[in-house]
């Protein structure tokens, strides 16, 4: 496709922010025909964290918390080696090394920046190392490291710089504390850790920390895994608490103060109990939740508006993912309301451009969208919680499929399949369409994508149970599905093959 009529515009497309749904964004914009800048800078974390190229998925995100989670289940694998056989001299010598991870972490993600930006320089995508504001709506500007700025004219802007976790407004949190932004780098081991925040972030970092051997325990203000299925999302606290990892319910901390021997006094009190306590530790993780990385895009010279009336730091966009203003875009994890996953802004960013450059009429849909939380027996899950299915089709409505599984890799050595539970959340009418699957044990993410697919073909329990399993696999666990909740029946099989 032949570039556009760039009206006395430099640029078809300036994106700004260098993360997935950026990049995607960028280089479907580039083969199809279009001249396209990426801007992309990194402000340091409050330790002076800093990163290069490919966003947070690429340096802070999923790819080395999946590194360190596997580093993590290694651990477990080699003592539950024995067993079948594999002999060590000394197997209580067996140790985990801090730098060696973080070595070839940071080493895998250095690669990765480097293939990312002469990937873009291959397919012709002008990278800009420069921090993007707006002039006005078709005017950004790159200010670069030497602060001298750089104006660039564009058709289209997209916004794509994602988010930065929070710290909560407590003494001492910035000073001494750390987020998931510099955990996988930490030049020395973490020791004894507490982590703040019982989101997906906190009890994946918790689980892997864990699992890794050091000390862990986590801070509930509220809830676990806000947004999840509540069921799921306790058991998935209980399994942990199985692993060895505390938890303190209820409770926020006060103040983080530096002691004279380095280590961290955190100050906490907790709801309902009256009372309040201090507790030291070599490591405070705050992962509290992430703010959008709106505040230095001078967004009001463009007019753009944020959401809920300009009271959010997110934006909020229509059906095509355009703000208030027709020709300025944004994908990813800065959308108002939309599931903050590194597929969901490559998949949308992609559509953006499809729209933009290649005359397609393709819309993003951000429903019935899989994700998995990687704690140490893994959650994945598609569509509704039962929560939210009761909620939209009321009570009588829904039907619940469930069943407790033996996973054979948990018979030798013998491990606990407590907390390995299965449910699909159906309507209760005709071949009961399933409205949600929800799995809980080994390998979750590898399970519930396939499953994705067919629930976004419109998966039925007739199906379901029409499907026949690999056996013997813990995906087949979904097409065995037969007990409900409504009929109060035991929901655990008597044998890994019953």
């Amino acid at each position: 496709m032949a570039p556009l009529n760039q009206e006395n515009f430099d640029y078809d497309l300036v994106v700004i922010g260098g993360g997935s749904g950026g990049l995607a964004c960028a280089k479907q914009a580039v083969q199809l025909g279009a001249k396209v800048a990426v801007l992309d800078f990194v402000k340091p974390s409050p330790r002076g964290t800093k990163w290069g190229l490919g966003g947070t998925c690429v340096n802070v995100g999923c790819i080395p918390k999946k590194l360190m989670h596997q580093a993590s289940l290694l651990g477990e694998a080699i003592h539950d080696s024995q067993p079948y056989g594999w002999k060590f001299a000394d197997p209580s010598s067996v140790r985990h090394d801090w730098a060696t991870l973080t070595e070839s972490v940071q080493n895998h993600i250095k690669s990765v920046n480097w293939v990312t930006r002469v990937d873009l320089r291959d397919q012709k995508v002008e990278y800009i190392n420069g921090l993007g504001y707006f002039k006005d709506a078709h005017t950004v500007v790159a200010l670069m490291k030497n602060q001298t700025e750089r104006e660039l004219r564009t058709k289209y802007v997209v916004i794509a710089v994602g988010g930065r976790p929070r710290y909560p407004e407590i003494s001492g949190a910035s000073e001494h504390g750390i987020t998931s932004d510099d955990v996988f780098s930490l030049s020395e081991a973490p020791g004894k850790t507490l982590l703040v925040g019982a989101g997906y972030i906190g009890l994946e970092c918790a689980g892997f920390l864990k699992g890794l051997g050091y000390d862990v325990t986590v801070m509930v203000r509220s809830i676990l895994l806000r947004g999840f299925d509540q069921q799921m999302a306790t058991m998935i606290g209980d399994s942990m608490v199985e692993k060895g990892i505390k938890f303190h319910h209820k409770t926020r901390p006060l103040a983080v103060e530096k002691q004279s021997d380095g280590r961290l006094l955190v100050r906490y009190e907790t709801d309902g109990a009256g009372t309040g306590g201090e507790e030291s530790f070599d490591t405070v993780l705050f992962a509290i939740g992430r703010q959008a990385e709106t505040g230095t895009l001078k967004l009001d010279r463009a007019g753009v508006v944020t959401a809920d009336g300009g009271k959010s730091d997110k934006i909020d966009v229509n059906g095509v993912d355009q703000t208030n203003v027709p020709n300025i875009y944004a994908v990813g994890d800065v959308l108002y309301r939309k599931p903050e996953l590194t597929p969901v802004a490559i998949h949308a960013g992609r559509i953006i451009a499809r729209r933009l450059f290649g005359n397609s009429d393709e819309t993003m849909d951000y429903k019935d969208v899989a994700t998995t939380v990687f704690t140490p027996l893994e959650y994945g899950c598609v569509g509704l919680s039962e929560e939210d299915a009761e909620a939209a089709h009321g009570k009588d409505n829904v039907e619940v499929y469930h069943a407790y599984y033996k996973p054979t890799e948990f018979f030798v050595p013998q491990r606990s399949v407590r907390y390995c539970y299965l449910k699909a959340v159906a309507l209760r009418e005709g071949d009961q369409r399933v409205l949600g699957l929800h799995f809980l044990g080994p390998a979750a993410g590898e399970v519930i994508q396939g499953f994705a697919a067919a629930l976004k073909c419109g998966l039925t329990m007739k199906i379901l149970r029409n499907t026949v399993g690999i056996h013997p696999t813990v995906a087949e666990e979904f097409t065995r599905l037969a007990i409900t909740k409504s009929s109060g029946l035991d929901p655990t099989p008597a044998t890994c093959c019953s």
